[in-house]
């Protein structure tokens, strides 16, 4: 008796194909551009906006995340960051800065004295969104950095994501989370040695060439 050849594929192949189909899309998702800003122009000013953070303590200014930052990109950085600050100071502050400074892009790193205070985080939402709107009327790009919670297991709030995806911003969603995580990064519970804002500068660096701006 002449055997029937089964007219379905091998099971071991479709699923081949499958998993290969899985990991294009994958891969293709993990190369997709986010946000893209424009590419700053030959003596651009950065204007570094945000808290302690900004500001670097814990270190000596030259070794702050905005100083480590202007020597990989070969562009002015301006450090401004007042420890202490929440997200509606920072805000009414933002305009001058703005004014003085006349940056063409903006890297805002607020946010984390809300949380420390325990300020209600739609309003610290409703200020940064304000925040990123100022700075786009004055004519600059702008990106975020996400500041995370802190604990055991620090994590950004999730406005900054819905913020970031709703306005169109380049978001570092990861290094401080991550930073907060290693002990040996930090001079404090809460702020980052040389090695730290280092590692931030970098992080950052590294958005700032995804992002188109450099």
């Amino acid at each position: 008796m002449q055997s029937r050849t089964s007219c379905r594929p091998d099971v071991a192949v479709m699923m081949f194909r499958r998993l290969v189909l899985v990991m294009s899309l994958a891969l293709v998702a993990a190369c997709s551009k986010g946000p893209q800003l424009s590419k700053l122009p030959g003596g651009a000013v950065i204007l570094a906006f945000g808290d302690s953070l900004t500001y670097g303590t814990g270190v000596v200014s030259e070794h702050s995340y905005p100083e480590v930052l202007a020597g990989l990109s070969g562009f002015k950085v301006v450090r401004s960051g007042v420890p202490g600050e929440i997200s509606r100071q920072g805000k009414a502050r933002l305009v001058t800065e703005l004014v003085e400074h006349r940056p063409a892009l903006v890297i805002l790193c607020h946010g984390g004295n809300d949380v420390l205070r325990r300020l209600a985080p739609e309003k610290t939402e409703q200020n940064l969104r304000e925040m990123i709107q100022l700075v786009r009327d004055s004519g600059a790009d702008v990106v975020l950095v996400a500041v995370p919670e802190f604990g055991l297991f620090p994590e950004p709030p999730d406005f900054y994501e819905q913020i970031a995806s709703q306005m169109e911003v380049p978001v570092e969603h990861r290094i401080l989370s991550s930073l907060m995580s290693n002990r040996a990064m930090k001079s404090d519970q809460i702020h980052f040695n040389r090695a730290g804002y280092r590692q931030m500068a970098v992080a950052v660096h590294e958005l700032l060439i995804d992002a188109g701006a450099l």
